[in-house]
């Protein structure tokens, strides 16, 4: 079912069972195409990877280098853009927007005031009707409003920047990374990653539903601390933990 994968950046921890999810799928015997969105630089390793490995994928790939901020996917159900982030490495953000769903329809409304069915695409899309006798029919007294789009955002390996903020602003679900608890903080900034208090902060300024986090230090072997930390500056705050799965919205 994936169609899309998005690698922030080339540190290994990211991409490098990459290749293996690739030629599964092709040991699967998978038909559909496949996009994979990356820094430049993947494509040659993934080439790489299948030519000394003697392989031919049996499915379409299409490879989307990361050159500069803005969309770089647009389906029928949403629109992707990519943002830069700050770490030690290129390294990019990703914004999923679902697209806005046309309204729906009320037959009986709409047969109460005669209005065609032909017309019925233009009253999905937002118009009012006109009758023949020049009478405006409000469009929202026959249709009703799907719920609004959903949207997530992916804040990859950073250091604490909050001009995120408002790249990231009012989405449903916010990953943000939190390598470090907060008495780290320095040793954060060294290394281009975030604290706990410093993600939800980003996660409040932002003004987002929810957030999840992750990206812990393996110098730690309780994640409850991170927990705490994080939503005693933002109350709903989840743990990122494998196996685990958040409904958007």
């Amino acid at each position: 079912k994936i169609s899309h994968i998005f690698i922030s950046h080339l540190l290994g921890d990211h991409y490098f069972g990459l290749i293996g999810l690739i030629t599964s799928m092709s040991m699967l015997n998978r038909i559909q195409d496949l996009h994979l969105y990356g820094p430049p630089e993947l494509e040659p390793i993934i080439r790489m990877q299948l030519e000394v490995s003697a392989t031919t994928l049996c499915y379409p790939f299409h490879f989307h280098p990361l050159t500069k901020d803005g969309l770089i996917a647009d389906t029928k159900r949403m629109e992707v853009s990519c943002f830069k982030v700050k770490h030690r490495i290129d390294c990019w953000g990703f914004l999923f927007k679902e697209k806005k769903k046309p309204r729906s329809i009320d037959p009986e409304r709409a047969k109460a005031y005669e209005i065609p069915a032909s017309f019925y695409e233009q009253l999905q899309n937002g118009q009012d009707y006109i009758n023949k006798k020049g009478t405006i029919i409000p469009n929202d007294e026959v249709t009703i409003a799907n719920a609004p789009p959903l949207s997530y955002a992916y804040c990859a390996d950073t250091i604490y920047d909050p001009s995120l903020a408002e790249i990231v602003r009012g989405v449903d679900l916010l990953y943000h990374e939190t390598t470090y608890l907060k008495d780290l903080e320095q040793r954060a900034a060294d290394r281009y990653h975030c604290t706990t208090l410093q993600a939800g902060d980003i996660a409040l300024k932002a003004g987002v539903r929810k957030l999840i986090i992750g990206h812990f230090s393996s110098k730690y072997e309780q994640l409850d601390p991170f927990l705490e930390e994080t939503r005693s500056v933002f109350p709903h705050t989840e743990l990122a933990q494998e196996g685990v799965c958040f409904v958007i919205g």
